[in-house]
């Protein structure tokens, strides 16, 4: 695959009002399909840029693709450029706290009387109701929108291990914003796009609250569930690693013990329905465990590939940096690094997870500095180049 030829959204644009994760990543996938995003930052940047332990990645990884402008939202003279790019946008995403853009002269109302097409896309924490005025953290949301219960051990709820409703906040919102884009073309007119973090984790975990909907029993959390399918966990191997294995049909299971030698198991007919070996996993599991620690791990995975049986390594994060599929597919952008002790610094970083037409979207703009594009864009919405000059970055 190659990099897209023809973005869909060339010619849509956007202001960014936004930091961290969930407003990021919105603009994130809009500039990835094409759109020109504009990143407003305030002067020194994004405090997102700055922050260390597990938020270091948060810039570089949410940021690409888009421009960056320095403006003081508070100064008469930064209020106004803010607006003029506003008005010659199409897309409008902020996620800050509920109230915060109004303060500040830009809610949605008073904006979309200068522009009726704006589009204007809200990153919240809650959707209306009893808890819109909270403050809300994507650990927020996975705690009591039921995700980190079902995640952790009985009695210990954790967090899943990435930004996960973030991220999906993000997306839901691009994918309103896209929505209202096909909409504004019958109508001509712009709306209030609004995704929520609550609301987002209620939705992961829709599965769950059907199945207690259906069998009339609570879902208990991952880690002591009982599983659908009897042969569906992490396997040591014999050289101390460690490789995930599904069987999960019927057909697989005849697969799966004529590949390993389990005669006794294929001859078994009280083996042949998945019901019932999830009923005789005790039996089943200890002699599949016997079985792979005669395999190291290469060996074992040759052999469930070859098999063409569910299997995955358990990689680390750093490992991906080197995975042969991510590096042939154009899985990874080259980026360069802006801030902190690595600036200037390559990074190869996740490609949207997405291609159109055989081709991948990839990277047209490399991670913006602070206030990189500031005159640029100030010239563009009719700024002379004497009146740029007081707009430093």
């Amino acid at each position: 695959m190659s990099d897209h030829p023809s973005p869909p959204l060339a010619g849509i644009r956007v202001a960014e009002f936004t930091h961290m994760v969930m407003g990021p990543t919105c603009g994130l996938i809009l500039a990835d399909l094409g759109a020109e995003v504009v990143k407003i930052e305030p002067p020194g940047g994004d405090k997102t840029r700055r922050l260390s332990g597990s938020g270091a990645g948060y810039f570089p990884m949410y940021n690409r693709n888009k421009r960056s402008v320095c403006l003081d939202l508070k100064d008469p003279a930064g209020h106004e450029a803010a607006l003029r790019i506003i008005d010659s946008s199409d897309v409008l995403i902020e996620n800050f706290r509920p109230g915060a853009m109004d303060k500040l002269g830009f809610g949605f109302d008073a904006l979309s009387e200068r522009n009726p097409g704006l589009i204007y896309c809200s990153e919240k924490g809650f959707l209306d109701g009893p808890y819109a005025h909270r403050t809300a953290l994507d650990e927020v949301a996975q705690m009591m929108g039921g995700l980190a219960y079902m995640t952790g051990p009985p009695g210990k709820p954790l967090r899943a291990g990435a930004s996960v409703i973030d991220v999906q906040g993000g997306l839901f919102g691009a994918l309103g914003v896209l929505a209202a884009l096909q909409q504004r073309h019958h109508t001509g007119r712009g709306q209030r796009v609004v995704s929520s973090l609550f609301e987002n984790s209620v939705f992961l975990v829709g599965q769950h609250m059907a199945q207690y909907a259906v069998t009339g029993q609570p879902a208990a959390p991952m880690p002591a569930r009982i599983s659908a399918w009897a042969v569906y966990e992490v396997f040591e191997t014999g050289d101390g690693e460690q490789v995930f294995v599904g069987v999960v049909s019927d057909t697989q299971w005849r697969i799966f013990c004529e590949a390993f030698e389990l005669s006794d198991f294929a001859a078994d007919a009280s083996l042949a329905a998945n019901a019932d070996r999830v009923a005789q996993r005790e039996r089943i599991i200890p002699v599949i465990q016997d079985t792979f620690r005669r395999y190291s791990k290469a060996e074992l995975m040759a052999k469930l590939e070859k098999s063409g049986l569910p299997f995955a390594p358990i990689t680390r994060p750093q490992e991906l940096f080197d995975d042969p599929h991510l590096l042939a597919s154009q899985g990874l952008l080259d980026l360069t690094l802006t801030d902190g002790p690595q600036a200037g610094r390559q990074a190869s970083l996740p490609a949207l997870p997405l291609a159109m037409a055989d081709a991948r979207f990839g990277c047209r703009r490399d991670l913006p500095h602070v206030g990189e594009h500031t005159r640029e864009v100030l010239r563009e919405v009719g700024y002379s180049a004497e009146e740029v000059e007081q707009f430093s970055r």
